[in-house]
């Protein structure tokens, strides 16, 4: 299912992205898309690596592979090292 998210730029953010970009809408998409991108390759790569590993055949798409993967939120992570920092 496709996602839709919002941006809001001040009147200072739209005009200094109007002087690096066409495009302001074009320009946060490719942004988006590129960053995502590498993520995507980011988990196939360990994906396949702990698949070799275990010796598991490797039979799913690049998109199956990303939404099976067992991974670790930004959100999570962030709270796992302040615990772990509250703690030492």
């Amino acid at each position: 299912m496709a996602k839709t998210y919002t941006v809001t730029l001040t009147d200072a953010e739209d005009k200094a992205l109007h002087v690096v970009a066409v495009s302001a809408q074009e320009w946060i998409d490719n942004a988006v898309h590129a960053r995502c991108q590498v993520a995507i390759n980011e988990i196939i790569s360990a994906e396949v690596k702990r698949k070799l590993d275990a010796g598991e055949p490797i039979t799913q798409t690049k998109d199956e592979i990303v939404l099976a993967a067992q991974t670790e939120s930004a959100a999570d992570r962030n709270a796992r090292i302040a615990n772990t920092l509250q703690n030492n």
